[in-house]
């Protein structure tokens, strides 16, 4: 009588199938705590300094793998010791509909959109509660995946934190030049005077180049700070 033979598993072989299932598991625990740690995060910046961030890590990564020198200038001050012009010329240039959004600024996306098709696109649509999960939680990369990620976190940004404090910590983690982050180390780094003391105009030519930090330098952008200065005066400043 013939029997026929079990196909016998080797040992410490792993069936493909088991090996899926822990890489999904490990990938969904990997998520869950990536969130876990941004919440806490979150609620831990209602009352605290962020000591650095994502973006700062990351240019002093590229520092060293590109073996260039790095100088970090990084000096967190209250927002009531930021000039109210540097705070009204931020929010015209990068994001005019902060105070009544909720972290997306859909009519602005539209608008970037037709810009893009006509080639005269100057900034993003980003908002600062966007920017802001950017720099403290991210990077610099423009894929699809850091997008998606950052689209999930801002809602958590906008129920945890009040819209002062986005601006207070967006205004002082923001990149404004190579090594310079945040409006104190800026206005000690173009005008010599703390970040209290800028006037109308400074703070127009600061907020010109945080669409591009590491290119731009204030003063240079004459158009677009007329610009700012226009939207500035609509919106009552």
């Amino acid at each position: 009588m013939a029997f026929s033979k079990k196909p016998v598993q080797r040992r410490g072989k792993i069936p493909r199938r088991s090996l899926l299932n822990r890489i999904v598991r490990s990938i969904g625990v990997a998520v869950i705590a990536f969130y876990v740690f941004v919440t806490l995060a979150l609620i831990l910046l209602r009352s605290v300094n962020p000591p650095t961030t994502a973006v700062q890590i990351e240019r002093r990564v590229q520092s060293l793998t590109r073996r260039v020198t790095y100088r970090k200038v990084f000096v967190f001050v209250p927002i009531g010791q930021i000039s109210p012009a540097l705070q009204h010329a931020v929010v015209a240039a990068e994001d005019a509909r902060f105070f009544q959004h909720n972290g997306f600024d859909w009519t602005q996306v539209q608008i970037a959109a037709e810009e893009d098709l006509e080639n005269r696109r100057r900034r993003g649509a980003s908002t600062i509660t966007q920017q802001l999960v950017k720099n403290l939680f991210l990077s610099t990369g423009g894929s699809f995946l850091r997008k998606g990620v950052e689209f999930t976190i801002v809602p958590i940004a906008e129920l945890t934190l009040s819209k002062k404090r986005i601006l207070e910590l967006y205004l002082n983690v923001i990149e404004w030049g190579p090594g310079i982050y945040g409006a104190e180390a800026s206005a000690q780094r173009y005008y010599h005077v703390p970040a209290r003391a800028i006037t109308r105009d400074q703070g127009i030519e600061l907020a010109s180049i945080l669409p591009a930090p590491l290119r731009r330098k204030p003063g240079r952008l004459t158009e677009y700070d007329r610009i700012i200065s226009q939207r500035m005066a609509q919106m009552g400043w």
